[in-house]
């Protein structure tokens, strides 16, 4: 391991740690996108096995973000997203056994867009915790 692999899998680690529940699934939203844009780059520079490793990788980051859903409180909004999720695994699956770029793609925008959402409820999730403390 190179010395800025060490660097990332401590820092990883540490805003791991460090993460309330909120900061964790926004994690794992970066995680997914960050391995998927890996594949892309991998299918362009014909390293199948790398790629196949990457998607592997983003489907059990996607099923972890399905984990992580709360269907009683989150009632149709968690329907939807499980379905989104489920949408997205087999996407990635697709496009793994087709090197379909344009696949990978659409994911992408997918999980941005769930992402960029999960992102500008930030400072009202925050709040609610600091005021439960």
């Amino acid at each position: 391991m190179n010395g800025l692999q060490a660097y990332q899998r401590v820092n990883t680690q540490t805003s791991i740690t460090d993460a309330d529940p909120h900061k964790l699934i926004q994690l794992l939203y970066n995680g997914a996108i960050e391995r998927i844009n890996m594949a892309k780059s991998r299918i362009q520079a014909k390293d199948y096995a790398a790629k196949g490793q990457l998607l592997n990788k983003a489907i059990e980051i996607i099923g972890g973000l399905r984990a992580f859903l709360d269907f009683e409180k989150g009632g149709e909004l968690a329907t939807r997203l499980e379905a989104l999720y489920d949408y997205m695994e087999r996407t990635l699956l697709e496009a793994s056994a087709k090197n379909d770029v344009a696949k990978l793609d659409e994911v992408l925008n997918l999980l941005r867009s769930v992402k960029d959402g999960w992102d500008g409820i930030r400072e009202e999730v925050v709040s609610q915790q600091q005021a439960a403390v």
